[in-house]
């Protein structure tokens, strides 16, 4: 189906635009000051080429990643076209090449300026202002003598007379720190070279020579708007992620940008229900995302995800570890931010669009996910206790997708029941005498065995069919219904883990309540992250408090669920 131009929702920002078919591939890669004006002007009645109204409707989609500023558009734009080769580039646009600043790899590596760098040589770059390329390796070579000619060890060249060169070929000593030094330099660690400038202008500035300074402070500008420009393509992220993340009430969007080989590869962005823990959104995206994909070398987080996210993620990616970052500065930092920017724009443009029907839509996905008529009414069950003390149990109501609380329950335990099967049990037969409508589906923070003791329990009362029954198990977000193979629930059914985590909270939030009537709120329940079967795991292992109180970090580590981070802030916590 034709785009069409009443249901795109383009930012006013710089960045890139791509036609897309409905079957991923790739028509037209265009870079645009402003996203919005340039694609709006392809669907003007009198188009400057003939090609345009051809491109728009072959086209089902235009998706865009936004960049900081217009040059990074440009490098962006060029990267894409080389990675998808889109058939209408060709006809539309030529096939400039942008140049590149390398180091080569030789015994004494050499600086080039050049459009087409050799493989395995290091490379920064493409830079759409080829004169500032020039002139950096211009002032590195005067700064650190780094050659730039392969002069096959003539003693004395030109070169080396005239100071631009070290002549590693008639002396090495100290050449490795030079291209380290100049390496440095490219990687954006400028820091050194532009403080020299800097009070190399000061003393010009001082003596008066002030078209010298003028020319020093020109010198110190090229530096960092070279240097600035390699966002789009670095050496530092041949296989990463960087994840961004935005929100407004309710609403939130996740956007993942992938790099590899130096070259931002595309997005991918998720539209959710944000309930105000960054973390808790973002671990649920990831969940998700990489569910049936290895993750890569290196991801990059807006904020820390949890011992058991990351033990999750590095068990996905396997042999080699992987590693998660939340960069503050440099390259990474840069890239992180972007797709922050991108997150932005995104929730932004998903708040004008869906009209409020972003739950509805979840709600609608998931019945179609689960082959039922309808979501619109679902009933989630989880269970809580301390060693058998203060069982409790608790039901949430999702209404259309969005939480309806007036609906929500909870129930103390009044049989003998310890077994977290044989308390849900009792807990659901006691919301079946008192429910008046049937849910399109009751949902089990459980397994497959909580699936089967709660059918079996719907069959005394002739209610085994009536409606669906599923247990969602926290391992790899799997659903289990009766009859049906397993689902790994993927973006369609992010409903369920909603429901599931809101759940969870409902109920230990009643089980605190609870305990706090008997005795002072236990210290265990202060540390942020350590919920009940947390503690519950703890008490087993150490026999009681007073082994808790005492436990070294190590020694807490070895309770099932307890990382090095938690291990540290139960630590702290009692031993100040």
């Amino acid at each position: 189906m034709p785009v069409e131009q009443a249901k795109l929702n383009l930012p006013g920002k710089s960045g890139v635009y791509l036609f897309r078919r409905k079957d991923g591939r790739i028509m037209y890669v265009g870079k645009a000051t402003n996203l919005q004006s340039r694609v709006r002007s392809y669907f003007s009645s009198n188009p400057d080429r003939q090609m345009i109204p051809k491109l728009v409707s072959d086209a089902d989609d235009i998706e865009y990643i936004v960049t900081q500023s217009p040059s990074e558009a440009l490098i962006l734009e060029r990267q894409l076209i080389r990675k998808h080769k889109p058939r209408y580039n060709s006809r539309l646009k030529d096939d400039k090449s942008y140049p590149f600043i390398s180091l080569t790899k030789e015994e004494f590596p050499r600086i080039l300026y050049t459009r087409f760098p050799t493989e395995g040589d290091l490379r920064w770059g493409p830079f759409p202002d080829a004169g500032a390329a020039k002139r950096v390796i211009q002032l590195l070579r005067s700064q650190f003598g780094i050659r730039d000619k392969d002069c096959k060890g003539q003693e004395g060249c030109f070169s080396k007379h005239i100071g631009l060169c070290k002549g590693p070929c008639v002396d090495p000593e100290g050449y490795p720190e030079i291209v380290k030094a100049v390496t440095s330099v490219l990687d954006g660690d400028a820091g050194i070279l532009i403080r020299s400038l800097q009070n190399e202008m000061d003393k010009e500035s001082k003596a008066l020579q002030y078209e010298r300074a003028a020319r020093i402070r020109d010198m110190i500008s090229t530096v960092q708007k070279t240097i600035s420009q390699q966002i789009i393509h670095s050496r530092f992220y041949q296989d990463c992620d960087a994840i961004g993340f935005a929100s407004r009430e309710d609403r939130g969007s996740v956007t993942i940008l992938h790099a590899k080989n130096g070259v931002i590869q595309g997005k991918v962005d998720y539209p959710l229900i944000h309930r105000g823990d960054i973390s808790e959104s973002v671990a649920c995206v990831l969940s998700e995302h990489y569910t049936n994909r290895r993750p890569p070398k290196t991801l990059l987080i807006p904020s820390p995800l949890g011992n058991s996210m990351e033990k999750w993620l590095s068990e996905k990616r396997g042999k080699n570890k992987i590693e998660i970052k939340i960069p503050k500065r440099g390259e990474l930092a840069k890239l992180r931010r972007m797709a922050d920017q991108n997150a932005e724009i995104n929730v932004l443009r998903h708040r004008k669009t869906s009209s409020g029907s972003l739950e509805q839509n979840a709600a609608n996905d998931c019945a179609k996910l689960l082959q039922l008529d309808s979501m619109d009414y679902v009933v989630c069950f989880d269970m809580a206790q301390i060693l058998g003390e203060e069982r409790v149990g608790a039901s949430i109501v999702l209404s259309k997708g969005r939480p309806n609380k007036k609906e929500y329950r909870t129930y103390r335990v009044k049989t003998d029941a310890l077994d977290d099967l044989r308390m849900m049990s009792e807990v659901v037969e006691r919301w079946l005498k008192r429910q008046k409508e049937w849910p399109d589906l009751l949902l089990l923070d459980g397994g497959e065995t909580h699936l089967k003791v709660i059918t079996k329990m719907l069959e005394k009362y002739g209610l085994n069919g009536r409606f669906p029954v599923a247990a969602l198990a926290k391992k790899e977000e799997t659903l289990h219904m009766l009859d049906r193979e397993p689902i790994v629930l993927k973006r369609s059914g992010r409903l369920l883990v909603h429901a599931r985590d809101e759940a969870h909270r409902f109920v230990n939030k009643y089980h605190r309540k609870r305990r706090g009537k008997k005795a002072l709120l236990d210290p265990l329940e202060e540390i942020e992250g350590l919920g009940a079967k947390k503690i519950q795991s703890l008490l087993r292992h150490f026999g009681g408090r007073n082994g808790i109180d005492y436990a070294s970090i190590d020694e807490l580590m070895k309770v099932p669920g307890i990382g090095r981070s938690m291990a540290r802030k139960i630590y702290e916590h009692f031993n100040g």
